[in-house]
């Protein structure tokens, strides 16, 4: 019997071809030869050959399903085999969509930009702010080779999520085109006596993957909808009206993709007054109800629900509550299942915790009205002294203002409880996050975002009047500080063993401000705030990659100084390309005054001694010094440069781990709606393995903690950091977890991954 291939919806039929097909094959694994075909060779045949018909997309999906079968710990690189197939798959589709011979894999790239301009998928930017002969000399640089440096899982998630299709989903855009919209786009208002060399930069540091962009950038930039950024943060003015408008702009900001975390600690307890009326308020918990809503009934396209973190502090009155928000029991009207929380800690609490002593709450509306103050704006500017703890001590003696005296380790043993069973609250440790902000001239953090990488300034927004002229209704607002995330990382997995930092950083920190300036968001205040501090984030992944294929253990005090070296490195790497782009462009309008301008960025950090250093000459200065003492000159672009967000979706795409987090397993299952894909460790091998076999749940968590306290001394905001325990954890370990954390000056922890604990992965700070 002859096996009959059919094409076209059975319009074409042909006699299966077995020479053809191993040829195929052959030319696939050409890369590997260590991979043995002819077990594969002879199940596909089998496969085919058992039936009178086969149509020729099943064969693609025959081919890959079969190489999927054979990947394992001693042969990982088969991945490398079906995402060869699936490449050829995306050529054939793509060429039929825009009419070019498959061969050519890659078509006409303007044709592309006319098409989907004309159906509206892309913006017209690029044909509007380019020439023909400039797009069409572009194109040259697009390297096809540089699509079989994905794996299969990184070149699915890439297609199926983020290059461009028309409305019915049908291929038009490949790999390497998205990466040189992207490139186009973030470019377009250069110079044009330099910007194509930049779009050539941009183009080189993204192909070779030596780095990635933020899920909205990476899915946005170059079409003709969403915005570029990735996560917001808001402060919620005490008011009727400042909570309603806030849900509003976090509604706005949630349909067009943005992770938003908001912060309710000005926002009045239950039980407080209302216009003077005793015991009106129902606290923040109601408040919280509406936002759950929001972040349910407005997702992105259909595509996934909102995603909001709501903040609060230690102190305040409504703080019991709020710890058990996400629990899976107790009364459901208190419970908001869809939103991620975070506390607000000062040192004082972590001493009376480790004390043993006694912590009081607070309705931070009575604190203003008896105190004349707002204890929430103050923090520690010292370790162990401080404003905060003056104000706090004040209120507790306070006998005209109502309080609740709580057992320190009660407040804490409800936080633990809470994240053993849902992952969170998140830790926010605000005296450490203000001691180091970089601006504190202009104002105070309150807390962080969704994914706990970002410390940026904020203040309220506030409606200032609202008035009738005619038959318009004219409302006036003075915009707050809106938090801005604009994030990208770089791959350590790949771009440190080709030592490319000092190139790849600064096409890095021009294309994060480049967003700044392009980006186009829905809430008028967030992009004031964007323009004042040009805040960006950039971070990194792949730490295990590159801890393996150096053959550095997890728990060495090896893995800690690299950690110190790596992370002053591409600091000193970021703030020289941010005060380069500042000579050409300016620096950012909150410069004046700020840590940068003083020099005590460089004195809080170690970099130097004294501030006094900065103007002399003198034969030990080091980089540092001269690097402070052009900032002093020249100022610096970004108020803030460097954040590490969890970025688990894009180190998938670049094939490397996520974060600085360890791998979860040396061999897993990549589950998605439709499909089930085998994935291995990175550039796994028997020289790598001893490195991998340190999985996340095996690690000391307590090395992990050094190493990001060896990390964040060298980054301005802030890291999405993990703890990983065991699902019979002793409290007082987990506690002590938090101590050391704490006492190792971290800015902030994000889940507390147990084995019992099902917590979802933030994709929209992955960067």
């Amino acid at each position: 019997m002859t096996t009959i291939i059919t094409k076209n919806e059975g319009k074409r039929r042909l006699p299966f071809d077995q020479k053809r097909l191993e040829k195929f094959i052959d030319a696939a694994v050409v890369a590997f030869p260590h991979i043995q075909t002819d077990a594969y060779k002879a199940k596909i045949v089998r496969t085919i050959t058992q039936y009178e018909e086969y149509k020729a997309t099943e064969i693609t999906n025959l081919l890959i399903l079969t190489a999927l079968e054979n990947i394992d710990i001693s042969d990982p690189d088969w991945t490398y085999v079906a995402a060869k197939v699936y490449l050829q798959s995306l050529y054939k589709q793509a060429s039929r969509n825009r009419a070019y011979e498959a061969a050519k894999k890659y078509g006409d790239f303007y044709g592309l930009l006319k098409i989907l301009a004309d159906k509206g998928v892309y913006s017209p930017n690029i044909l509007a702010k380019y020439s023909r002969e400039e797009i069409v000399e572009m194109a040259k640089i697009i390297d096809p080779s540089c699509d079989h440096l994905f794996t299969y899982v990184g070149l699915r998630t890439l297609a199926d999520r983020y290059l461009a299709t028309d409305y019915h989903k049908h291929v038009y855009e490949l790999p390497q085109e998205r990466w040189l919209v992207i490139a186009l786009y973030l470019m377009q208002d250069e110079p044009k006596n330099k910007r194509l060399d930049l779009v050539k930069e941009t183009y080189w540091a993204l192909s070779q993957l030596y780095m990635t962009v933020a899920t909205p950038t990476l899915a946005n930039a170059g079409k003709s909808h969403g915005q570029l950024s990735s996560c917001f943060i808001d402060t919620v003015e005490d008011s009727l009206i400042g909570i309603y408008n806030s849900n509003t702009d976090v509604a706005r900001l949630s349909k067009d993709g943005g992770g938003i975390g908001v912060y309710l600690g000005k926002v009045r307890a239950r039980g407080s007054a209302i216009k003077g009326y005793v015991g009106a308020s129902s606290g923040v918990i109601p408040w919280m109800k509406q936002l759950n809503n929001t972040a349910v009934s407005v997702d992105q396209l259909g595509t996934r629900k909102g995603a909001i973190a709501v903040y609060l502090d230690i102190w305040h009155a409504d703080i019991m509550s709020f710890l058990d928000v996400k629990l899976n029991n107790g009364d459901e009207r208190q419970r908001t299942h869809d939103l991620f929380h975070g506390v607000c800690i000062p040192d004082l609490f972590m001493e009376q915790v480790e004390r043993r002593g006694d912590w009081y709450i607070f309705d931070p509306h009575e604190v203003r009205r008896v105190m004349g103050y707002s204890l929430e704006d103050f923090y520690d500017e010292e370790i162990g002294k401080g404003s905060f703890r003056e104000r706090y001590d004040e209120c507790v003696r306070n006998n005209d203002l109502k309080k609740t005296k709580v057992p320190a380790i009660d407040i804490m043993k409800r936080l633990l409880r809470s994240q053993l069973e849902t992952g969170g609250p998140f830790m926010f440790y605000r005296d450490e996050v203000n001691r180091k902000n970089n601006n504190k001239h202009a104002g105070m953090v309150y807390c962080s975002n969704l994914c706990t990488e970002i410390s940026q300034n904020q203040t309220p927004t506030e409606q200032l009047s609202e008035v009738i002229e005619g038959d318009e209704i004219i409302i006036r607002k003075k915009a707050g500080d809106f938090v801005v995330c604009n994030l990208s990382s770089v791959n350590l997995g790949r771009a440190v063993p080709d030592n490319v930092m000092e190139r790849l950083i600064p096409i890095q920190v021009r294309m994060l401000d480049n967003v700044i300036d392009l980006n186009t968001i829905d809430v008028k205040q967030a992009r004031i705030t964007n323009n004042k501090y040009r805040a960006i984030g950039l971070g990194t992944f792949g730490w295990h990659h590159l801890l393996a294929l150096k053959g550095i253990a997890w728990e060495s005090d090896a893995a800690v100084q690299l950690a110190d070296e790596l992370y002053e490195e591409i600091a000193y790497l970021t703030i020289k390309a941010s005060v380069d782009l500042a000579k050409e462009k300016g620096a950012y309008p909150k410069f004046a005054g700020s840590d940068w301008q003083t020099g005590e960025y460089f004195v809080s950090r170690q970099y130097i001694n004294s501030k006094e250093e900065i103007r002399k000459e003198n034969e030990h200065n080091t980089r540092w010094h001269q690097l402070a003492y052009t900032i002093q000159q020249e100022g610096i672009r970004n108020g803030y440069l460097l954040a590490i967000a969890p970025n688990a979706s894009t180190s998938i795409i670049a094939g490397s781990s996520a974060s600085i987090d360890p791998i979860f397993d040396v061999m897993y299952t990549e589950e998605k709606k439709d499909y089930r894909i085998p994935v291995t460790a990175p550039d796994l091998s028997h020289e790598t393995y001893d490195v991998y076999r340190k999985t996340a749940y095996k690690i000391d968590q307590f090395w992990s903690i050094k190493q990001n306290a060896a990390r964040q001394r060298h980054i301005d905001q802030a890291i999405s950091f993990n703890f990983y325990v065991p699902n019979f954890i002793r409290a007082s370990v987990l506690l002590e977890l938090h101590m050391q954390a704490w006492k190792n000056r971290m800015k902030t922890t994000y889940y507390v991954r147990s084995t019992a604990t099902a917590v979802e992965d933030c994709e929209w700070c992955q960067s």
